[in-house]
């Protein structure tokens, strides 16, 4: 399955020479002529990655990525501006409000694709790659000490073993099995319809599920979210 790309921009030509380049490179896109229609977009397609002008009608790029990051589901999404506001000050704007990169017009077409790969990398490698190395197994004295020191509900319970059951770890949370069953395949870099897709659900269904997770985890993004599961043993282990 083509990683979806959305590219928003009131330029026709614009658009549709990205577009063009974007296909041909093997990329599946989603086109829009503003702000207001590329945030229905968003909800609708779930891209892996938006490129989106800042000047455009009815609701500017920079409205388009605030309202964007609101979304727990899009807070790691992958953002680049394409723009003539080329100002310190526009930039460092962008930035604030969520931006990874910045092109200025005119662009070459090859160097946004190059941007579009490094970004698009660097964000699988960040939702798959744990934060630190293991840590070394606790010696015998240690782990008595530690025993005697924590209560003992603080330490791994499993709950009754049925289709919703919950599992608890040392300052972790409670999560269904569906809650895990997403997890995991978050953590293989999938996006919320290609999970949809493994697990028979639909994208509004899975974005609940990551919803949650954010919540549960008090996670930012995505890659925090990783983290924190890979840090409390909360994939891989059921």
């Amino acid at each position: 399955m083509p990683l979806t790309i959305l590219v928003a921009d009131d330029d026709f030509a614009t658009r549709l020479s990205i577009t063009d380049y974007l296909e041909i490179t093997g990329y599946s896109v989603i086109p829009a002529e503003n702000g207001k229609e590329a945030l229905g977009l968003v909800e609708e397609f779930q891209p892996h990655l938006i490129v989106t002008d800042i000047t455009m009608p009815e609701m500017d790029g920079y409205e388009f990525v605030r309202r964007v990051r609101t979304r727990p589901a899009f807070r790691l999404l992958p953002v680049i501006f394409l723009t003539e506001r080329t100002s310190t000050q526009e930039r460092i704007r962008g930035y604030q409000m969520g931006c990874d990169n910045y092109l200025a017009k005119p662009f070459e077409l090859q160097e946004l694709g190059a941007v579009i790969r490094s970004l698009l990398d660097r964000y699988a490698l960040i939702a798959q790659a744990p934060s630190h190395s293991p840590k070394p197994e606790p010696t015998p004295t240690e782990a008595r000490s530690r025993a005697n020191s924590q209560p003992e509900s603080d330490f791994f319970t499993q709950k009754s073993e049925t289709d919703d059951r919950a599992y608890t770890s040392q300052n972790a949370p409670s999560l269904t099995q569906r809650e895990r069953e997403v997890l995991d395949l978050l953590t293989e870099g999938l996006s919320n319809i290609q999970i949809g897709d493994r697990l028979h659900l639909s994208p509004r269904t899975v974005e609940k599920h990551v919803s949650s997770l954010f919540r549960k985890t008090e996670s930012n993004n995505r890659a925090e979210l990783v983290r924190f599961a890979m840090e409390h043993h909360l994939v891989g282990n059921w």
